[in-house]
């Protein structure tokens, strides 16, 4: 998977759906706004959390967005590790075959 190439591709899709529904999209966007806004955790602490979803959920998207958030944010390839490692154990091996995709997706978002 080309990781760039895919979340420009979803960033399309979701471009055109949000023009089809665009109450649910607002209303999308409002409530990921007021849950990035968090008063006792950092943003990349959320991000780790959404990534740790991401994983369990199988959401390869979700990846790409979330490892992108991770990298602009500053996040060392070393603590997206540990993330992935506690998806794993929480998840096992469905998780350990997303992980792996979450970590190439950081390793080519920071090449």
């Amino acid at each position: 998977m080309e990781w760039k190439s895919s979340n420009s591709g979803m960033r399309r899709q979701l471009h055109n759906l949000n023009k089809a529904i665009p109450d649910v999209a607002k209303g999308f966007g409002e409530l990921s706004k007021a849950a990035k806004n968090g008063t006792a955790l950092d943003s990349k602490t959320l991000e780790f959390v959404a990534l740790g979803i991401a994983v369990a959920d199988r959401c390869d998207a979700c990846i790409g967005f979330h490892i992108e958030a991770l990298v602009r944010i500053g996040a060392s390839r070393e603590e997206v590790s540990d993330v992935l490692g506690m998806a794993i154990q929480m998840g096992g091996g469905p998780s350990l075959m997303y992980a792996a995709k979450a970590l190439d997706c950081y390793d080519q978002l920071t090449a």
